[in-house]
């Protein structure tokens, strides 16, 4: 079973992202904020991760980067999910390393959607 990763300091966001990821049969791994998110990848190792930009402590700007540097963590597919629209906002979560940025308010069908064709892509 695929394995993601979701992190977000909003326990509500958290908890629809992982309801719908696990009515697609994907197997969530839910953390409130960013060193949990880095503990957690490294620990567990899943497939993708979705990453709140604005979480207390490290952000997931900072998660993306962490992971894109560690080796064991390098490959995983990264999903940017945030409030922040702006063009540099965007660019800064491309230039960390991200697959993907999905700004909020957000469809979790869409979202979804976005993962599943990562996970395609990656898989072909």
């Amino acid at each position: 079973m695929t394995t993601v990763l979701v992190a977000d300091d909003d326990a509500d966001i958290r908890d629809l992202v992982a309801f719908k990821l696990e009515q697609a049969g994907l197997e969530v791994l839910a953390v409130g904020d960013g060193q949990a998110a880095v503990d957690t990848a490294r620990a567990r190792l899943p497939t993708l991760a979705v990453l709140d930009v604005s979480m207390p402590g490290l952000s997931g700007i900072d998660v993306c980067r962490m992971l894109r540097s560690d080796p064991s963590t390098a490959g995983m597919l990264i999903i940017m999910l945030t409030a922040r629209v702006q063009e540099q906002d965007v660019e800064g979560g491309f230039s960390a390393g991200a697959d993907d940025y999905v700004t909020k308010p957000f469809s979790p069908r869409e979202l979804v959607s976005r993962i599943q064709a990562l996970l395609t892509r990656a898989r072909a």
